[in-house]
Order: C-alpha cells, then sequence, then structure tokens
C-alpha cells in the first residue's frame, strides 16, 4: 500500500466515503479555467456512455490554482451531462478536489493522482489532461478498455496532429525510446495515458519521487519504467490533439521534462537496454495516427538564426559534448545559409547519442548539457520542416520511419559512446 502522508486529511477522508471504485480518472491542473469545464464534461459523458455499471470517480489534483478552477470542476455537474446526452449511469460518479500545493508540480500532481487510484482500488487509472479541448467521450473508452478488458498495464495515445506539431517527440523521444528500448511507442510522453493497478503500485514504490528530474517529467519516467520492468504496454487513437501554442513554449523545460527524464532513465538502466537489439511492435487500438495537411506559418528564419548562434556561442560547451567529428560538421552546416541547410537524420542522430553519452559521464554539470541540446534540436526542427513542408501524410510518415532506422543502426555507436569514445 503507497505511503499516503503526502495526502491532506481532507482528501483521505473523501476517499474514504468513496469506497472502492473500478475507473478513476484523474485531472491534474493548475490555472485551467479557461478550458476544464468541457474536459470534465466530456469525461462524465464518457463514463455515462462507456461504463454505465462500473464505479467510477474523477479526481482533480489541482497546483494551487487562482483563476476558479476547482470551483469550476465542482461545478461541471454530471445531471447536466445526463440531460445533454440522455445517457445514466446505474452507480454514484464521485468528483474530488484536492488541492497539492501552491505551485505547478507535475509529479506531485500524478503522485496525487496514483495514490488516490492505489487507495480506491482501481483497476485502471485514466490521466486527461486540462487542455485537451478536442477531447471527446470515446477517449476514456479507449484508454481503459485495453486495462480494464484486455490486461494491459500501459496505454500511451496516439493522435492526428498538424504536420509540425509534436516535433520534439517524433525527432527524439520516439526514436530514441524505440532504439533503445526496442519498444515502438509512439507518445512515450504523454499528456492523456491509463495505468493498471500493478504499475501504479510498482511506479508510487519506486525511487521517482526522491529525484528532483523524475519529478518534472513524471510521464516520460513512468514509460521508461513500464517498458524496463516487462509491463504490458500498447497504444490506442484518440483523435485530433489540440494544438499548442508555440509562442509560450518553454522549450528549455520541456527538454528538461522530456530528454533529460529520458538521459536519466538510459543512464539507470544501462543493464536493461544494452544487450537489446530488437524491437518490439506495439499492440495498437483503433486507427493509425495521421497527420493534418493545413498549412501553418513558421518562422525558418529564425530557426536557423539560433542554431547559428547556439552552435557559435556554446562552443566551449559543446568541446565538451561532443566528438570532433560531430563539432566539425555541425560548425559546417552552420555556415552554409539558411536556403542549403540540412541537418541529417545521421547527424541528429549522433548528436542526440553523444549528449546522452555525455550525460551519463557528467563531463559538464547535467543540467547544463540538456540546455545546450536546444539549439541543435531547433536545427534538426529547421531541417525536418524544409524536408516536409510540401510532403504527403505517407512521405512524412516515412520520413519519421527514416530517422527511428537512423537511430537504430546507429545504436552501437551509443555504446560506443557509453564506453568512453566520442
Amino acid at each position: 500500500m503507497v505511503e499516503e502522508t503526502f495526502l491532506s486529511d481532507d482528501f483521505l477522508r473523501e476517499l474514504i466515503n468513496v469506497g472502492e471504485v473500478d475507473i478513476l480518472i484523474g485531472v491534474p491542473t493548475h490555472n485551467n479555467a479557461a478550458t476544464i469545464e468541457p474536459v470534465i464534461q466530456a469525461i462524465q459523458a464518457g463514463i455515462l456512455k462507456c461504463f454505465p455499471r462500473e464505479r467510477a470517480a474523477i479526481i482533480n489534483a489541482d497546483g494551487g490554482s487562482r483563476d476558479g478552477t476547482r470551483d469550476l470542476f465542482a461545478a461541471a455537474t454530471i445531471s447536466d451531462v445526463r440531460h445533454a446526452s440522455k445517457l445514466y449511469t446505474l452507480r454514484t460518479l464521485h468528483s474530488i478536489s484536492a488541492n497539492y500545493g501552491n505551485v505547478l508540480d507535475g509529479g506531485m500532481a500524478l503522485r496525487t493522482i496514483l495514490a488516490a487510484s492505489e487507495l480506491l482500488r482501481a483497476k485502471a487509472c485514466v490521466v486527461i489532461s486540462p487542455d485537451s479541448t478536442t477531447i471527446e467521450p470515446d477517449w476514456v473508452q479507449r484508454l481503459a478498455i485495453p486495462i480494464y478488458k484486455d490486461n494491459f498495464d500501459l496505454v500511451t495515445p496516439l493522435y492526428r496532429r498538424h504536420k509540425f506539431e509534436g516535433l520534439l517527440m517524433r525527432n527524439l523521444l520516439y526514436p530514441m525510446t524505440r532504439a533503445v528500448y526496442g519498444y515502438a511507442i509512439r507518445e512515450p510522453y504523454a499528456a492523456e495515458f491509463a495505468v493498471s493497478d500493478r504499475l501504479v503500485t510498482d511506479f508510487l514504490g519506486s525511487e521517482t519521487w526522491d529525484n528532483e528530474l523524475d519529478r518534472i517529467g513524471p510521464e516520460m519516467c513512468l514509460t521508461t519504467r513500464a517498458i524496463s520492468a516487462d509491463f504490458r504496454v500498447c497504444q490506442s487513437f484518440l483523435g485530433t490533439k489540440a494544438p499548442t501554442d508555440g509562442t509560450s513554449t518553454d522549450l528549455v523545460s520541456a527538454m528538461r521534462r522530456t530528454a533529460g527524464v529520458l538521459f536519466a532513465s538510459i543512464d539507470k538502466q544501462f543493464s536493461t537496454w544494452s544487450t537489446n537489439s530488437s524491437t518490439h511492435e506495439i499492440k495498437t487500438f483503433g486507427s493509425p495516427a495521421e497527420v493534418n495537411l493545413e498549412p501553418v506559418s513558421v518562422d525558418r528564419k529564425r530557426l536557423y538564426e539560433m542554431f547559428v548562434t547556439g552552435v557559435a556561442e556554446l562552443h566551449p560547451v559543446f568541446r565538451s559534448i561532443l566528438s570532433s567529428t560531430t563539432l566539425e560538421e555541425l560548425q559546417r552546416i552552420a555556415a552554409v545559409g539558411d536556403n542549403e541547410f540540412k541537418y541529417s537524420a545521421e547527424l541528429w542522430a549522433k548528436t542526440a547519442y553523444e549528449f546522452a553519452g555525455s550525460y551519463h559521464k557528467s563531463v559538464i554539470n547535467r543540467d547544463h548539457i540538456i540546455q545546450a541540446l536546444v539549439p541543435l534540436y531547433r536545427g534538426r526542427t529547421l531541417s525536418f520542416i524544409a524536408e516536409n513542408e510540401h510532403s504527403s501524410a505517407e512521405r512524412i510518415e516515412n520520413n519519421v520511419e527514416s530517422q527511428c532506422v537512423e537511430f537504430e543502426r546507429l545504436k552501437p555507436y551509443l555504446l560506443q559512446v557509453w564506453n568512453g569514445g566520442k
């Protein structure tokens, strides 16, 4: 049973009053007043439609919202959804909001949700992002059923995205996770996912909660924990992913939550991945992922300038992290001009592996290593955009696959770097 001292007494009393449930849906929030109502209503409709006989609860783990998010969560009554959808449940649907702190803390939010799931003995725990404005009621079923009915332990999502959305996932997280661990999980860092009671108990008992880096990217940590410990993993197609506002995204923070956690897991799990040479196909439920080909404006000149500036200004840092051959190649492509610029898949895979190896060796402060990867990632992003500006959905998928193949082909290079070479 989970150590529950971090849960407030009021929250524990509310959980005790609920009793036990079959399915728990967790929604971590922090100032999400603009989106929380339709998300909760879709979740409620999903439970009414797909699980009318099951015992269910919705848990809102909030990080000190000051915009009324918790009040809006409480006001999203199931009676309104019943009236609109003409759907009914045979059991009470419980909704509880818990304040875990006064600042956004992804690790504490997830820990609160998983702890509630274990205390309520839920068979399946589904986590939904409050920013998922494109959510449909069926998302609850698509995430929960593989666990509730088919005995899987982790369900990660597949989305329909714009072709220039999710570039960090397609260019680094997916190909590197697939090559290193041998599992072709398209969304290893997921905003929506579902977890079995077995994986909940295992993850709550792990050392994740004592590690600051793991706590800022618990979703990535959960995925690598599941695949390295041989839990049953699958994917489920949800639908269209709500676009993100690229102007407000802090890429350094995103890199810490994703690449930083991935590098840390690779460092800790060397004995697991170093002897693995095969790739496991992942069971996929629903339609395959697609891309949206609508035109979108991307400031390619700005991306190029940030890459060139990064290569020049961080040269002393890169000398500690990268091999002389890789660094020379980066300097060469930084000098060719934006019209002829190309950051190849092979060079990008070598770059990522050299960063992972240097992270393992702690050649400089590890956080500085993660930050230094950002301008180089911008360069790879620029190449991906240029290569796929006029591509069909099939061509884009082929390019993503080619990137993965390069990471897989060069996995021996990661082992070489790991063992002392560059």
